[in-house]
């Protein structure tokens, strides 16, 4: 029983490093296929436009560290796409700006320590 519930852990651990891993490959430029084929369908998305936001929700994060040890996290994460191709991506959600060149910002989340 304790060999199936540390399999199962370990599944979950190397899982969610996966998830989070793949988005360190996004880069400018991608096109919205070459995103869906790296990191998978969006949870959501959004079309304005020409602008398109590709919306990935409640993403596991794990961590460790020496003084807090193992420590699991959850973040979205979101592609802006202009005409096609990736202009931004991060952790964090999409706000609308007024007067700018670009009429999006991408807001990083504010964590707590």
């Amino acid at each position: 029983m304790k060999s199936i519930i540390l399999a199962l852990l370990t599944t979950l651990l190397l899982t969610s490093c996966a998830t989070v891993g793949k988005m360190s490959v996004l880069r400018e430029d991608m096109t919205k296929s070459e995103v869906v084929s790296i990191i998978g369908n969006p949870d959501g998305f959004h079309r304005n436009g020409e602008y398109e936001f590709l919306l990935y929700t409640d993403l596991l994060i794990s961590g460790w560290s020496v003084f807090s040890g193992l420590s699991w996290d959850r973040t979205d994460y979101t592609v802006i796409l202009k005409n096609d191709l990736v202009i931004e991506y991060g952790p964090g959600k999409i706000i609308q700006r007024s007067q700018n060149v670009r009429p999006y910002i991408l807001i990083q989340p504010q964590h707590s320590n």
